[in-house]
Order: structure tokens, then sequence, then C-alpha cells
């Protein structure tokens, strides 16, 4: 495996970090990719990321591209057209790279999704599994949803192996968005009214998801294949604050709130898009991986909130002082 050539793109974003971070610990070769940087060794600047963005410099000698770099999911969409600025480059840019990826003659490029492809909420007692039908349900999982299927075409016709991850909330050190909000209102001592909720949501912390990407672009079984991920623990939203606050060493302030007043409230404040994140179930069976590639989770949900609470940490103090 130690002759095996990675690109990785979006190499300095969150989940990037930590994937180069595992590459370089176990002694694995590879070029960072990035929209804006100073181009140097094993380092290249790709820019914006569309149909036309020129690749070649940067596959010289690659066998596998671990493709990352996106147009991620906002809240708040400012695009005039946000499907087509999500497809300019979760759809055109990627199938751009593959295909001067093929025609350089790298073997595998591994396609790092979402498991909003599947849906946004699983049904209670059923998680969701690869041979689901698709039920992608806003701009960014369709967009994530026809990279996959024109990744598959494109792999059919010129024989480069597509292996496709579709992860659930990705958290760890160096996260962003809504779990980075999680944690400071959880830290700070913010009430959470989420005590009676019973939901179960799947996690995947971030060093899971880069060892299973290593295994993803390195075991010969996992050409062609879509996989989903997880932490193997699903919480509730009540459990995943207790175990936070746990982790951070803090007092848990949650509290039992009724869904049903929790919905009345999230209509009038407007808030029911949050309120649906934080009360649904979204579950995911990483039967398929474990089976097929051996795969087990090296750090379990506690190991992994734990990281990520030090993390935290250390940034609020150096906030303060």
């Amino acid at each position: 495996m130690s002759a095996i050539r990675f690109l990785v793109t979006g190499a300095n974003g969150f989940v990037g970090t930590a994937l180069c971070q595992a590459l370089t610990e176990r002694g694995l070769g590879y070029r960072a990719a990035m929209r804006h940087a100073t181009n140097e060794a094993d380092i290249y600047s790709c820019g914006e990321l569309d149909g036309d963005t020129p690749w070649a410099p940067a596959l010289h000698d690659i066998d596998v591209v671990i493709h990352l770099a996106a147009r991620v999911h906002v809240m708040r969409d400012k695009a005039a057209d946000p499907l087509a600025a999500f497809r300019r480059t979760n759809v055109e840019a990627t199938v751009n790279l593959a295909r001067q990826a093929a025609n350089a003659g790298v073997r595998r490029f591994v396609f790092v999704s979402t498991i909003k492809v599947n849906g946004e909420h699983s049904v209670p007692g059923k998680p969701f599994v690869e041979s689901d039908a698709a039920a992608p349900d806003d701009p960014y999982a369709v967009s994530k949803w026809e990279a996959e299927q024109a990744l598959l075409r494109l792999g059919a016709e010129t024989g480069l192996e597509v292996v496709i991850v579709r992860p659930p909330l990705v958290y760890g050190p160096g996260v962003r968005a809504n779990f980075l909000q999680l944690l400071r209102r959880v830290h700070s001592g913010w009430p959470m009214p989420l005590k009676a909720i019973t939901n179960k949501r799947s996690l995947l912390f971030v060093g899971n998801l880069a060892d299973a990407l290593i295994l993803c672009a390195t075991h010969d079984e996992a050409a062609g294949e879509t996989y989903l991920l997880d932490d193997g623990n699903a919480l509730s939203s009540s459990e995943l604050v207790t175990a936070i606050a746990r982790s951070l060493g803090v007092p848990n302030r949650d509290f039992a709130v009724p869904l049903w007043l929790l919905n009345t409230a999230a209509r009038v404040l407007r808030r029911q898009a949050m309120v649906e994140r934080l009360t649904g179930s979204l579950v995911v069976s990483n039967q398929k991986i474990t089976t097929q590639l051996g795969w087990r989770a090296p750090f379990t949900v506690d190991e992994g909130l734990r990281l990520t609470a030090q993390w935290y940490t250390r940034r609020a103090t150096k906030a303060i002082s």
C-alpha cells in the first residue's frame, strides 16, 4: 500500500486536514489540492472548481483521487439559482476532474457524497442502507446524487474505479457549522429542551471517516461500490447533549419539553428546519462496509467526542486569552 500515491482535493478543509494527517501517519504519499495556495511540492492550487478546471499537473503520478472539495450545504443559500450553483461545483467540476483523472491513468476515484442522497429522515427501526432508493430533498443533495450517477457512468465508460461514500453528520476537531454551535451552547450552559426527545441520529467522527476513505481507496473489493458510514452507535439529541456536556466537563442543562410544544414554537419562530434536525431521526447501517471490507471504526463515539471537546476547549481558551 505504501506505493500508492493519492491526490486529496479540499485538502485544507475540515475532513481534508484529518485525511492528510492520517495519510502522513501511515507513510502514504499524497498531493494536496486546494482552491487557493502557493504551488509548492505536493501542493496544487486548483482555483475555483467548475467544468473547465485544469488538473493535469496535479494528476501526474497519481494512483487514487479522493475528492472532498465541494459546494457544501448551507441553511440560507443566497445564490440566485442554488441548484445551478451546486451543479457547477458538485457535478460539472467533479466529472471534469474524474475524466481528466481517467485520461491520466488514475486507477481509482473516491467520491465523498452525503447521506442526504438517501433522504432527510430515516424511519424508526429501519436505518438507511445502500440499496435504498435515492430521495434527495434539496439542491445540495440533488447535486451529489447527480454526481454519483455521472461518475458511475464515467467509470463504466473509461474503466476508472469509482467508490462512493455517503457520510452522515461528521464531527471532530475543526468542526464548523451546526455542531460547533451545539458545542458552544452546551459549554456556555445554554438550556437545551431535548430531554423528552427519543429520536436517533448517526454520527461519524472525522478520524473514522479518514480511516474508511483510505480503506475505500486501497481495498480491491471497494471498486464500483457505495458505502454508508457511521460510528456504529446512533444517539438521540438528548443523549448527544449529555455526552458533549460530559466530554466538556460542564453541567448538563438538558430539560424536557413535549415534542408538540417544540413544533408549535418552531412554527411561531419560523425555526421548523432547526427543530426537525434536532428531533427527527437519521440512522444509517454500516453493515456493508464492515462485512465487505472488514472496516471497524477506530474511534468510539465517546472517544470522538472527547477529542472534539479537547480541541474546542483549547480553542475557547485561546479566544479568551
